[in-house]
């Protein structure tokens, strides 16, 4: 960006005491050296990643330590460029009376090695969000800006010390963090960083060890802590850090949640986190409908059924009961059924299925290889009359006899050999996780040898006509099938990629005799080309075909999963599959559970198999006003009596409107109206058409989000019992300044 012309400071008139030049001199001096540096480091860095992608390719890692350089500099620069002096979120002055030290939203060093910007997520930069009046941890005072269209348009200063006010600091009767409370809403989740609590702030730097639970009510930060903990780890946790460790994924709970947050964390200098929901981990996710009949549900919910899967699998994996000859051109080998036992039992443990298959052929071949009289040295007699390998045109040597055949003939003849290979299909044959689930539920037999433990109702609750008609229910059973399973055209690759490795070894055996056929004496260096171990180091890995992994089959270093009080016990086995670690942080509100949550954290987590988990409570409602608490806090206490209601901190001075449904265009035409900026929500009217500011959608959609005003449409038709309660008070709770309940009359 150029040199500042302008001041960084664009204070409204009622502000003119904050623009005071003895408040803001060195804020002005250092945001002229911000600006020189952020021109001067994306000059750089743009310099830089042209030269590498000029750069020759290279071979193998070095294509690939190529590739992740420039990725990091395209990131980097991306986030430069993202912003310009609000990359500042604030300073912080010691009680030492050192220098003031700017926070940013990343590192930003001059070009003599002046630190300009502190990244929020260093150990130095905890006291800016951290400190507190009872425990100041060194500070004098903290000041946060607060950023518009690029400039500030206002600042708030807190002091801890009386050295910290004279002529430093501008003292509001609020603070920046309840400022930042009214202020209106967006269709994306607004920009927080600089306004993080202490109580907050302790969570997201918690150690990455175990399963940290997030346990909060409505409105007390949870999906923001979920976030800045994500970037937060992957900065901070050499463990986490990088693609080869596997990272962090972080889980929310439906697509407009995601299309909500999916700003934060570019915002927070870490593009390096995937995000998705738990659709988004099966490829029959994205059309699954929800199952109708909430029996058939609970069923498909359990550890139990996700465990099923390995017994229709093992199904499948039964070795023939009788031997067989297996007829080669050369001889008849007898291959028993205690060979087909011992080939079944090669592959290895945790081998998919289909990719075990091709380690059972490799045990059969090795068995009929050893029953097989073979030649060391086929053609050691030369080849005479008969072929090269020592055979004639029908594959018989000159006595008649097929002994002393080439490992290599036999191989291919037992691949040819249809009885053989049929065999093995017969006995381990490919599988579609689609195909083995689906028969769960249309092969009555099938599903009573899997799950015995159900009874006759219970199975006919599960049966249905079309096996392809999947449910939200049947994703977790789908992703069981397909990890055991594995990919049924794996084989294939891996040949391809073997004859890929073959062919290109040739072609350097090639090059390699060219080379030493031109050594003139033979010795030297240039010899040492003939040795099998660097003959394959020439082998350029990286050209070979190789299939592109999938992106969220994991595992994952960390996983940060937010409304985690609803996933069911057979949903968490699909995230347990990605994190053998254990390593998660665990996001949720017990009171906001649609079917009811009644057993402790350490106790759902210890049942689904973490076994380590630590409770960090969240208390304070920053979001909802007082008004809108004081009529959710009856519907929800009305159905779960001990629910943990966070307490507001501010009023919005607008009480809850009570009306009839026929009113709904009445209030949101004047709403609009006076209200320029912000964002309704109505909940609970199907066809009611959204548009570009107010949306339109269920209460289990609008689990996470915020408006400023929501509308309930009959709020009572939400429901019965639990569910119905935990609705409406999640309904009610998504409002920042205005909630309207409408009723039919």
């Amino acid at each position: 960006m150029p040199p500042l012309t302008t001041s960084a400071f664009d204070l409204a008139g009622s502000l003119s005491a904050k623009a005071d030049a003895r408040l803001i001199a060195d804020d002005e001096r250092h945001f002229e050296a911000i600006a020189r540096s952020l021109e001067q480091a994306i000059t750089e860095l743009s310099d830089r990643l042209d030269a590498e992608r000029r750069a020759p390719g290279g071979l193998g890692r070095e294509a690939l330590e190529r590739d992740l350089e420039i990725h990091r500099l395209t990131g980097r620069l991306r986030a430069l460029r993202r912003f310009g002096l609000d990359l500042c979120l604030g300073r912080v002055v010691g009680a030492d009376g050192s220098e003031p030290v700017y926070i940013g939203r990343l590192g930003l060093t001059d070009s003599t090695g002046r630190r300009l910007l502190l990244d929020w997520r260093s150990p130095a930069a905890e006291p800016f969000f951290a400190a507190t009046h009872a425990s100041p941890m060194g500070l004098a005072s903290r000041r946060r800006y607060r950023w518009t269209d690029g400039r500030i348009s206002d600042y708030w200063d807190e002091v801890f010390t009386a050295d910290g006010l004279e002529g430093h600091a501008a003292l509001d009767d609020q603070s920046a963090f309840i400022a930042s409370l009214g202020t209106n809403r967006s269709p994306r989740m607004r920009d927080v960083l600089s306004t993080i609590q202490a109580d907050q702030d302790a969570i997201v730097r918690a150690d990455s060890r175990g399963a940290l639970v997030v346990d909060g009510g409505p409105g007390t930060g949870k999906t923001v802590v979920a976030l800045h903990r994500s970037a937060y780890l992957l900065y901070s946790d050499p463990r986490l850090a990088g693609h080869s460790r596997g990272g962090v994924l972080f889980v929310g709970p439906h697509q407009p949640y995601l299309a909500y947050v999916e700003d934060v964390l570019p915002s927070l200098g870490e593009e390096g986190v995937r995000t998705c929901t738990l659709r988004d981990l099966v490829a029959e996710g994205a059309d699954a409908a929800v199952e109708s009949d909430p029996e058939a549900a609970r069923l498909k919910s359990t550890v139990d059924m996700v465990g099923a899967i390995e017994k229709a699998v093992r199904f499948y994996e039964d070795p023939p009961a009788e031997g067989m000859s297996v007829t080669t051109p050369w001889s008849d080998v007898w291959l028993s059924a205690a060979d087909w036992a011992e080939a079944f039992a090669a592959a290895e443990p945790g081998t998919p299925h289909n990719e075990a298959r091709d380690e059972i052929w490799e045990e059969l071949v090795t068995i009929l290889l050893d029953k097989h009289d073979l030649d060391d040295d086929p053609d050691d007699e030369g080849p005479g009359e008969y072929g090269a390998d020592g055979y004639g045109p029908d594959g018989y040597g000159p006595d008649g006899h097929g002994g002393g055949v080439s490992a290599d003939l036999l191989r291919k003849s037992f691949l040819h050999n249809r009885e053989l290979v049929a065999a093995l299909h017969r006995a381990w044959p490919l599988l579609e996780a689609s195909d083995l689930v689906g028969d769960l539920w249309t092969v009555p037999a099938y599903l009573r040898m899997c799950a015995p433990w159900l009874s006759p109702e219970e199975a006919a609750k599960l049966r249905r006509a079309d096996p392809g008609a999947w449910t939200v229910s049947d994703l977790p059973l789908l992703d069981a099938a397909r990890q055991r399973l594995g990919d049924p055209k794996a084989a294939l690759r891996k040949r391809r990629r073997a004859a890929s490795v073959a062919a290109e070894r040739e072609r350097m055996a090639g090059v390699i005799d060219n080379m030493v056929a031109a050594d003139a004496d033979g010795e030297g260096a240039v010899t040492m080309l003939r040795g099998r171990d660097l003959q394959d180091s020439l082998v350029d890995e990286g050209a070979l075909p190789a299939a592109d992994p999938e992106p969220l089959a994991g595992p994952f270093a960390h996983i940060v999963v937010d409304e985690a009080q609803e996933l069911t016990d057979a949903e968490w086995q699909m995230l347990l599959l990605r994190c053998p670690s254990r390593s998660f942080t665990v996001v949720g509100d017990r009171a906001q559970a649609r079917h009811g949550f009644t057993e402790s954290w350490r106790e759902r987590l210890g049942r689904i198999g973490v076994d380590r988990a630590e409770v960090a409570s969240l208390s304070v409602n920053y979001r909802t006003p007082e008004e809108v608490m004081a009529e959710a806090e009856p519907v929800i206490r009305a159905a779960l009596p001990d629910a943990n209601v966070p307490a507001s901190i501010r009023s919005s001075g607008l009480p809850v409107v009570h009306g009839s449904v026929d009113e709904l265009d009445a209030v949101l035409g004047d709403w609009l109206a006076a209200h320029p900026d912000g964002t309704a929500c109505v909940i609970g009217d199907p066809g009611f058409r959204a548009t570009a500011r107010v949306r339109s959608l269920t209460p289990d959609l609008a689990k996470g989000l915020e408006f400023d005003l929501v509308v309930l449409v009959d709020p009572e038709a939400f429901g019965e019992g639990v569910e119905g309660a935990v609705d409406r008070y999640v309904a009610m709770t998504r409002a920042t300044q205005r909630l309207v309940v409408l009723t039919p009359s």
